[in-house]
């Protein structure tokens, strides 16, 4: 290890130079085992090792984190996946241990999202996780370590290229961190709120049952809104993020962009999605391209142009607007965190359209008897963490 590391450039590449370094004469706490990872490379793989660090020690869970520009994409634990799931993240014909469930988790919420991410483990990879990465789109992964056959896998990607970075787990940063701006140094005490369940029992809602799968969705949700450039809103189910808006000025866009991404994730395990009749070499990327297509308004224009027969062994049956909205209506069971108050109860009629059953933000608006009013009426269980989340 040394004590810093020169990198190509910064954001931009006309932002030189570039490095990372500690400020005083420690080594930096990680290792570049393959690859030169560059600038948001590694603010990726900061942000994300935290996140499943912080998963792993929340739930007792190996985590995962699938980032893509200082955000998640994706974020979930080591849960059991359906054979449904398994089949829309095109891992059916995978073998999957603990730390590959939860990435093949991590990314298949938003494939789209996720095409070129920066992967985060809370384990040491294995040979299972290199599997299912080596045949992904991704700049490259950070984790506490890597099997021989992990490594090797992962070395011979893109064309020797890819980026593996090992951290050191036992590192502990400094309690003040420092950022510079229009040449300022701003100084604050890092963020070091423990999210538990703790934060839940303040319940304000006349219903006050949480089930254990949702405060377990809820942890994920708040750790992931931890690590997310606010404003941001995350819906959650069965072990992962589902839908994350991110960077929203409104709070309400951010809720309406999460829910839009859960019910995609939520359509693409409808049967006809399931069905559709891809010709065998179309790549999972173009699928997932085509999928999202399909799922939208925008598939009638496909059929008038005959576009279908690019990707399709024949042409598929629409799906309809009235079987979309059929389908939706099935969708329960979904957490959703916010990183700041709710002001409005528009947030919570957003969230109720994808199945919204769980809620925990903060608090704190003048208008939460509005909001609490709303989750009442559709019989949500809502917790006040009294804990802001924002990230920047």
């Amino acid at each position: 290890m040394a004590n810093e590391l020169l990198l190509k450039y910064g954001c931009n590449p006309n932002q030189k130079p570039s490095r990372i370094f500690m400020k005083d004469d420690s080594e930096l706490p990680i290792q570049v085992l393959n690859g030169k990872p560059g600038y948001i490379n590694f603010l990726d793989a900061f942000n994300s090792w935290q996140l499943v660090k912080e998963l792993k020690e929340a739930t007792g869970l190996p985590a995962a984190a699938s980032f893509k520009h200082v955000s998640p994409a994706g974020a979930a634990v080591a849960v059991p996946m359906s054979d449904t799931l398994k089949k829309i993240y095109f891992v059916d014909d995978l073998e999957l241990s603990p730390i590959a469930t939860a990435y093949a988790r991590a990314r298949g919420a938003d494939r789209m999202s996720s095409y070129g991410d920066w992967v985060a483990l809370s384990d040491p990879c294995d040979k299972e996780t290199a599997t299912l990465l080596a045949r992904e789109v991704s700049d490259g992964i950070i984790a506490p370590g890597y099997t021989e056959e992990a490594l090797s896998i992962l070395k011979a990607k893109r064309k020797g290229s890819y980026n593996v970075v090992q951290i050191d787990p036992s590192y502990v940063p400094a309690p003040v961190e420092h950022k510079d701006v229009f040449g300022i140094t701003f100084e604050q005490g890092r963020n070091e709120i423990k999210i538990t369940e703790d934060m839940l029992k303040n319940v304000v809602t006349e219903n006050k049952v949480f089930p254990e799968e949702a405060k377990r969705d809820l942890l994920i949700a708040l750790i992931a809104l931890k690590y997310t450039q606010s404003n941001s809103v995350c819906y959650a189910k069965d072990g992962q993020a589902i839908g994350i808006g991110a960077g929203q000025q409104s709070r309400i866009h951010c809720t309406r962009l999460a829910g839009n991404k859960a019910d995609v994730w939520y359509l693409r395990q409808h049967p006809k999605v399931l069905a559709l009749p891809f010709k065998e070499k179309i790549r999972r990327a173009d699928r997932d391209n085509t999928i999202d297509v399909y799922i939208s308004d925008e598939y009638m224009d496909v059929l008038a142009d005959g576009a279908w027969e690019n990707f399709f062994t024949e042409k598929p049956e629409i799906l309809t607007a009235e079987e979309k909205k059929e389908w939706l209506s099935t969708f329960s069971g979904v957490s959703v965190g916010s990183d700041a108050f709710f002001p409005f109860g528009d947030n919570i009629e957003r969230a109720h359209k994808s199945g919204v059953q769980y809620i925990a933000e903060p608090g704190g608006s003048i208008r939460d008897d509005h909001v609490i009013a709303t989750c009442n009426t559709y019989n949500m269980v809502m917790a006040f963490t009294a804990q802001r989340l924002f990230h920047h």
